[in-house]
């Protein structure tokens, strides 16, 4: 599998830390006063300090549910899906939008859930019943 690299803007480092880290558990790579980076489920995210962190826009509509846009995220494994929810419920995240199943048994039905990080940036995280149907 390739991996993605994925430069992202967050207001410091300590809270990003404290978020991908602390409560994803996201193992830290290289990291300065004003970057660092995460091995984001076998991805690398590397959050940049700004002072110009936008919020998302809710465009982007999606089986009836308006989600932000832009957001990035991860398919994930069952495990590792029950795992960052379990971990979200817990340091009592604010859903975008809550745990569901989307596309209902029908072709590329997946879990899916949506949050923000502590800069506001919108992730979602998903867990196909099929993995065949990702692009499907």
């Amino acid at each position: 599998m390739n991996k993605f690299h994925y430069a992202f803007k967050v207001k410091d480092i300590a809270s990003t830390i404290d978020f991908y880290h602390g409560i994803l558990g996201c193992r830290m790579g290289r990291q300065t006063e004003q970057w660092v980076d995460f091995d984001f489920f076998g991805h690398q995210l590397s959050a940049h300090v700004s002072q110009q962190v936008t919020d998302p826009d809710y465009c982007g509509l999606v089986d009836g549910i308006a989600v932000p846009i832009p957001h990035f995220g991860c398919i994930l494994d069952q495990e590792d899906f029950n795992f960052a929810k379990r971990q979200l419920e817990a340091n009592e995240i604010k859903f975008i939008v809550k745990p569901q199943i989307r596309y209902h048994n029908q072709q590329g039905e997946q879990q899916t859930m949506f949050i923000a990080d502590y800069s506001n940036n919108p992730i979602e995280f998903k867990l196909f019943k099929n993995m065949t149907e990702v692009f499907e």
